[in-house]
């Protein structure tokens, strides 16, 4: 089945107060192109998330985010108060040998040094980075889904045009046989215009033949419906069949183009046209499929 290069997912888990979010979307790209901004707690597990990712996309332009979200209570630096005190006492005798006043003490020992200083450096435990690669997953997975989602759209609409370009091929047949007549008759007519032409019939006969196997398109008729069967079946397949569906559709492109030209009667020309818009329509959406 076809899944989309084109995809959104996100997840939120919680840890001891910490909100850890995960955002990951993908568009168009020939190759897996992975951009990740991971928070610097979780940094290295950088490969171990790219890893992660990759068992699950294919291909496609992905970029990853992982930010956490603290508790304003749990963020706010812890107040030295040890510190703060000596730091008083110490400015306190100071103002008072100098006969210092209207010192505003909060204010300033707020500003000395480590007085309000955070210090303590976060080290991941391998509880907190379960919680958070669950969060990766789930985020992925909810990419995956999005991705499978919008392939199966894809499918549906690559068959309703398959289903066209099978009907309008069929609908040359008729034309297709008339105009073997059409094109004899009016040879032989235009050699009737000519009273004083004198030609053999049986050289006239081998001409003809000749001419009309020049504009026989029952090889391309035949390749066109096989490729348009291989791509059902490649549709059918397991994922990643994206680019083999390009190319299919680029075969197919040639057997029409050749139809076209060999097609030198209007009705048929106009259906091989109809044809082509049916194909650009493929070509166009087939660059989104995986």
């Amino acid at each position: 089945m076809i899944q989309s290069m084109t995809g959104y997912g996100k997840a939120v888990v919680v840890y001891k107060g910490k909100k850890i979010n995960v955002e990951i979307k993908s568009l168009n790209s020939k190759q897996l192109d992975l951009t990740t901004r991971i928070a610097p707690l979780y940094r290295e597990k950088e490969m171990e998330i790219r890893q992660l990712i990759a068992e699950k996309v294919i291909r496609g332009k992905v970029e990853m985010s992982v930010w956490i979200e603290k508790d304003a209570a749990t963020e706010a630096a812890p107040v030295n108060t040890a510190l703060m005190e000596s730091y008083y006492q110490q400015l306190k005798s100071f103002a008072e040998s100098h006969a210092l006043t209207g010192v505003d003490w909060m204010q300033t020992l707020t500003r000395m040094p480590d007085v309000l200083t955070k210090t303590e450096v976060e080290v991941l435990d391998e509880e907190e980075w379960t919680v958070a690669r669950a969060g990766v997953e789930e985020a992925v997975q909810h990419l995956v889904d999005f991705r499978t989602q919008e392939g199966a759209a894809l499918e549906k609409k690559f068959g309703e045009k398959i289903d066209n370009i099978e009907r309008l091929l069929a609908s040359i047949e008729p034309y297709e046989k008339s105009r073997v007549e059409k094109i004899r008759a009016r040879i032989v007519d235009g050699l009737k215009q000519i009273p004083e032409a004198e030609y053999d019939k049986n050289r006239l006969e081998q001409e003809l033949i000749y001419y009309i196997e020049k504009l026989d398109i029952s090889e391309e008729k035949q390749r066109l419906t096989n490729h348009l069967k291989y791509f059902r079946e490649t549709m059918a397949d397991k994922p990643g069949q994206g680019k083999k569906l390009g190319f299919i559709a680029q075969e197919m492109g040639r057997e029409i183009n050749t139809t076209g030209s060999k097609s030198n009667q209007a009705e048929m020309q106009n259906i091989v046209v109809k044809m082509k818009d049916e194909l650009e329509q493929i070509k166009e959406q087939v660059l989104n499929a995986l």
